[in-house]
């Protein structure tokens, strides 16, 4: 749901160099676009692409497999589910809910139980 590079910042707690690195080389892949909506100052808000949408299936399912083989302690950094019903998504793409097959626009991320442990364990470790 965030689009816009400061949202993004604010929500995934990194310094802007690497988050602007790192969008920089999806646009080059072409996993997301940019389209301006300020040009004075020039700001941008970042969109999937068709071939960012085709990810959606592996994405989630490396994040189910992390959460089964890497957990976080306090439970899942990110929860996934479906937009219509509140139901978690499955690692298949499935709502656990209402069953539904799923696809990337049927779903949203939300901050998981774990997020605010792991976000502190990684600024710990960043400053060692």
């Amino acid at each position: 749901g965030n689009r816009r590079f400061g949202e993004m910042q604010e929500t995934l707690g990194i310094a802007r160099n690497v988050l602007s690195a790192r969008l920089q080389r999806l646009v080059d892949e072409e996993i997301l676009e940019r389209r301006a909506y300020s040009e004075n100052p020039p700001r941008y808000e970042y969109f999937l692409t068709q071939k960012g949408l085709d990810l959606w299936p592996a994405l989630i399912a490396l994040l189910h497999w992390g959460e089964r083989y890497s957990p976080e302690p306090d439970g899942s950094c990110r929860l996934i589910v479906h937009k219509e019903c509140g139901g978690r998504v499955s690692d298949r793409g499935t709502c656990e809910t209402c069953g539904k097959v799923l696809h990337a626009r049927d779903a949203r991320a939300l901050p998981g139980p774990g997020l605010e442990s792991a976000l502190d364990n990684a600024k710990a470790l960043s400053a060692r």
